[in-house]
């Protein structure tokens, strides 16, 4: 009706930006993209410590991964973002399976955007809670 804008289809932008080589290595796969609600997953094999264990280093590189794409969607594919602040707690450790990131915004603005990231395992229960802050940059 009237001048309604079309809907969005930010996964289709994103699968015509591509995505990084770190996130492909990692296996994170994005499951629901926008400003508003960047979902993804990342397969516990393959990103774990000596003893079998999720390495927390996997959570960060998976929660600053939603964040930052979450971010760039906000701004527009033609500025560059970068992370200035990240900051993760692990509540309890991931051994198999798959965990899933939900990143939401704390505050969206013309040059910073903060996002919260909670990683919860295949259960439903939280492993790590994330916090980041991106900077946004003039155009490409």
């Amino acid at each position: 009706m009237g001048n309604q804008p079309a809907e969005i289809d930010y996964m289709e932008i994103l699968k015509s930006r591509g995505f990084g080589a770190l996130d492909q290595k990692m296996g994170i796969e994005i499951l629901e993209a926008s400003p508003y609600k960047m979902v993804g997953k990342m397969p516990v094999s393959g990103n774990t410590q000596a003893v079998g264990l999720l390495h927390g280093g996997a959570n960060v590189v998976l929660a600053e991964s939603l964040g930052s794409i979450a971010t760039a969607l906000h701004a527009g594919l033609d500025r560059r973002i970068v992370g200035i602040d990240i900051n993760a707690t692990h509540h309890k450790a991931a051994t198999e399976g798959f965990v899933t990131g939900v990143a939401t915004p704390i505050s969206l603005g013309k040059t910073l955007c903060s996002y919260q990231i909670e990683i919860t395992n295949e259960k439903g229960e939280r492993t790590c809670t994330a916090r980041l802050t991106c900077l946004i940059l003039a155009e490409r």
